[in-house]
């Protein structure tokens, strides 16, 4: 019976090392295969494999914007004050001007700033405030600059949307990105042509801007009262 007993024992061990052997564990490279046909692997393989305009900084504003231009067709933008609305009609033809304007609309950042400047009979300007949003915001991406986009037909006419931009050491011109001004001088600000770039134009609002035009202001032209802002996407 003993003999019977080891025979069996014999048998069953034998029997899981065949087992052991035709089932073998897996290796390594077996276990990297089936990672790498694995959904969550290709996700952040894409992540990983960003393409260079995709993640804006200094170096690529132009590339970056110019793709993200053509993502997101949009060309009107509604700024909302405490006075009423402004509608505004972006051009197509300041492609990396339309895109970045649209591009700061869809991430609230205007929608902490404030019209800081009013110039009786020339401009409101707005797009800054003391906020920590705002200033975060504005560091986030480098405070990047863009290149001008003159076009010989945007002028600064009455009702013009022009980005502003640093006169002292700006050679190029470079427009900053997150300010803008509207003229509100009904002869235009035509000193300013091939000065600032023009990247869009009032469709309606005119009495919205004479009314923040009457407001009172320092002696820097910073609203005695701030004119807090929101400026969302149209179509």
């Amino acid at each position: 019976m003993k003999t019977i007993c080891k025979l069996l024992l014999i048998s069953f061990a034998f029997f899981c090392y065949q087992c052991k052997i035709e089932k073998p564990i897996k290796k390594s490279s077996d276990i990297d295969s089936i990672v790498k046909d694995s959904s969550i692997f290709k996700k952040s393989l894409q992540e990983a494999l960003k393409t260079p305009w995709d993640s804006l900084n200094k170096e690529n504003v132009t590339a970056f914007f110019t793709e993200f231009g053509k993502q997101n067709k949009e060309s009107q933008v509604l700024i909302k004050t405490k006075f009423g609305e402004i509608k505004i009609r972006l051009y197509t033809d300041v492609p990396v001007h339309r895109a970045n304007f649209l591009f700061l609309v869809q991430r609230a950042y205007f929608n902490t700033t404030v019209i800081y400047r009013v110039a009786k009979n020339f401009v409101i300007q707005g797009g800054n405030s003391d906020e920590t949003y705002t200033r975060e915001q504005r560091t986030l991406y480098g405070n990047y600059l863009i290149a001008p986009e003159f076009k010989q037909h945007r002028k600064h006419k009455y009702g013009a949307l022009a980005a502003a931009r640093q006169w002292d050491d700006n050679p190029k011109k470079l427009s900053s990105p997150f300010e803008f001004y509207i003229v509100h001088n009904k002869k235009g600000a035509h000193h300013l042509n091939n000065e600032h770039t023009v990247f869009g134009e009032v469709i309606s609002g005119f009495d919205t801007m004479d009314k923040i035009a009457k407001v009172k202001v320092g002696i820097d032209e910073w609203p005695i009262d701030d004119i807090k802002m929101t400026i969302e996407v149209l179509d």
